[in-house]
């Protein structure tokens, strides 16, 4: 079975995520079927169709999000030797070669990505670019107006 990696904020953030739907959706969902179904007939009872589709993407999402931490490799890259090198979980400083502009990324496992956040997926054109390079190399990624290069100007193990 392939494992996934995910940092220990993924899956804390999935975990939480998991026991709102057990502890407050669900129950929630229950009681407004029960009460839809006080209503009478079921055929044309819309309260009651609309609390079992809730149901139904509620109970659906948490098999989703179980075997997600099931199959999960949760990273910590705060325990790790600090090194000058690109892995899985650390935040990168890179410099765009060509404008000087510097942009800051977390690499996070592909659940967690949120570029609004500046976290990228490990599977992302710019992660595999960087992952196993070292501070001070180039990386060149490709995008779709052509190649880009990036210098790594920082690693931090946070």
């Amino acid at each position: 079975m392939t494992k996934y990696p995910m940092t220990v904020e993924g899956a804390q953030a999935l975990e939480a995520e998991l026991e709102k739907l057990k502890k407050v959706e669900r129950p929630r969902i229950v009681e407004a079927i029960a009460e839809a179904r006080e209503h009478g007939d079921l055929k044309e009872n819309a309260e009651y169709h609309a609390a079992r589709e809730q149901q139904s993407f509620c109970e659906g999402r948490i098999q989703e999000i179980e075997g997600k931490l099931s199959n999960a490799q949760v990273i910590d890259v705060t325990k790790m030797p600090e090194s000058d090198k690109v892995i899985f979980g650390v935040t990168v400083d890179i410099v765009n070669v060509d404008t000087d502009e510097t942009v800051t990324y977390k690499i996070v496992g592909d659940d967690e990505a949120d570029v609004k956040q500046n976290k990228i997926s490990v599977n992302s054109p710019i992660a595999r670019g960087l992952i196993g390079k070292e501070v001070g190399d180039v990386a060149v990624i490709h995008t779709p107006g052509g190649e880009v290069e990036y210098e790594i100007d920082e690693v931090k193990y946070i």
